[in-house]
């Protein structure tokens, strides 16, 4: 079957580029998505707790703002339905169950080969909007198998277990787990949180938006517009504390450490919950019961890693062990090291993960020299520390579908970045990178570990993504063998 473009993913990078290029009136486009339903990260996860850290009226997109946003920061069943409700009243022409397991660049058609479990598809234009946060990652402990009671990571949350009375592990103390452990609390027996490391956390001050502010949202939309420019200048503002050590940077840990001091009241345990690197270095978690929640015993703090397993045993790195009924792996995703990279051969038969041996780099965020025709969303140096993923993914949907327009009109049937132009954007993003907090020297999934590079956010403002790109969407196409403009 021959599509024009398809797009691998109906997440919320997949439902952009597919409702901005109907917009844009390319309508030949399948999105293949392996699991039963849209929504990515917001599907997958359903562990107790999960919700936004973004305001939820900045979560959104901006052709199909929600009016009755419920919280200032939503619950990830609500971002669900709107996502549903998005793909469907964008007409979005999803196959369900299909999973892809080989992308080929066809040199002698100018087009992609697809396989999939369903079949197979070839296309002009491949866009790949699988996410960074859609293969869990979990630590591999010889033992594991050893252990007798239910183990699953929390985006794979199965909610035929019964955690009630039982004793819990959670491991990792990123943002599923400081959502997820105090809720795991209010029912198990016992909950034990393995800490790594310590996280900055800083209020979330969560509320319920009245329902007059939902009518008027629901009437006016010029105040609803005006609501969400505000919130997107206001985490504008967030980005000076990341770049630079000043008054931005003092304002945002002291209202980190503030929290914890007013929050944790035993000296020793407060020192436990310390982190001992930079501020913003790793993300910033939003919380108002994971501190009450340890301060009260709730849950039990084990400030060291869990290192191996002897049964029903939780052997930790201070040496402490602990009998547990379940273990909860809140350890994040393969973040740097896309798995869908080994799936993906461009020209020669080059491999995606081969060319990204050294860290995930492209032109525009988007162009991978010697993949033709392949939009990558959500990809290299794409995501951001301060703002919304929405505003990002908008941004690159809205190339995506520029790039493709001017395909057809200008008669092209390659685009391509050089090596030249992927060296040079490469170039320009690593300048801007240094002397960021992300490179101040802590361990975090920000940055690839083989070549020490800020490879998954963006080191700029939204603002600058967002001009960046649209220069590029303005500029000659990007063609093989021609000067791409830097």
């Amino acid at each position: 079957m021959f599509v024009d473009t398809i797009i691998v993913g109906a997440g919320i990078a997949g439902i952009a580029a597919g409702a901005r290029l109907l917009r844009a009136g390319l309508d030949d486009i399948v999105i293949l998505e392996r699991a039963a339903d849209v929504g990515g990260t917001w599907r997958d996860n359903v562990y107790p707790g999960v919700a936004c850290d973004i305001p939820s009226h900045l979560y959104a997109f901006s052709f199909r703002p929600n009016p009755a946003w419920s919280q200032r920061y939503s619950a990830g069943s609500e971002i669900q339905d709107y996502l549903r409700r998005v793909a469907r009243d964008e007409k979005l022409l999803i196959r369900f169950g299909t999973e892809v397991t080989d992308m080929e660049w066809d040199d002698s058609e100018n087009g992609w080969k697809i396989r999939t479990n369903t079949g197979a598809y070839r296309c002009r234009t491949l866009i790949l909007a699988a996410g960074r946060l859609s293969e869990p990652k979990s630590p591999e402990f010889p033992t594991l198998s050893t252990f007798e009671g239910p183990v699953m990571h929390s985006s794979r949350w199965d909610t035929g277990v019964d955690l009630a009375g039982k004793r819990v592990g959670v491991v990792g103390t990123g943002a599923s787990a400081v959502q997820l452990a105090p809720r795991v609390a209010a029912t198990a027996a016992s909950t034990t949180l393995f800490q790594r490391s310590a996280a900055y956390v800083v209020p979330r001050n969560d509320a319920e938006i009245a329902p007059e502010t939902q009518a008027l949202f629901e009437t006016d939309a010029t105040a609803l517009t005006r609501h969400r420019e505000a919130l997107f200048a206001e985490a504008e503002l967030g980005h000076a504390a990341r770049v630079a050590d000043g008054v931005d940077r003092a304002a945002l840990r002291n209202t980190a450490l503030g929290h914890l001091e007013a929050q944790v009241t035993d000296g020793a345990l407060r020192a436990a919950l310390t982190p001992d690197y930079e501020i913003g270095c790793k993300r910033v978690l939003l919380s108002d019961d994971y501190y009450p929640a340890i301060a009260s015993g709730a849950v039990h703090l084990e400030p060291s890693a869990l290192v191996a397993l002897d049964g029903n045993v939780a052997i930790a790195a201070s040496g402490n062990r602990f009998e547990l009924d379940a273990i909860v792996f809140a350890t994040g995703f393969a973040t740097t090291r896309p798995p869908y990279a080994q799936h993906v051969r461009g020209r020669d038969g080059r491999l995606l993960a081969d060319h990204w041996s050294e860290g995930m780099t492209a032109y525009a965020t988007m162009l991978v020299a010697g993949f033709p025709n392949l939009l990558v969303l959500d990809g290299p140096n794409a995501a951001l520390g301060h703002n919304s993923a929405f505003v990002m993914l908008e941004a690159q949907a809205e190339l995506a579908a520029a790039l493709i327009a001017r395909m057809s009109i200008e008669a092209v049937d390659v685009i391509e970045a050089t090596e030249s132009a992927e060296r040079e954007w490469t170039a320009r993003v690593d300048a801007a990178s240094t002397g960021t907090v992300w490179l101040s020297g802590c361990r975090s999934w920000y940055v690839d570990e083989r070549s020490d590079r800020l490879t998954l956010l963006w080191p700029g403002t939204a603002t600058e993504f967002r001009d960046a790109l649209r220069a590029v969407a303005e500029a000659p196409l990007p063609v093989a063998n021609e000067n791409i403009p830097a």
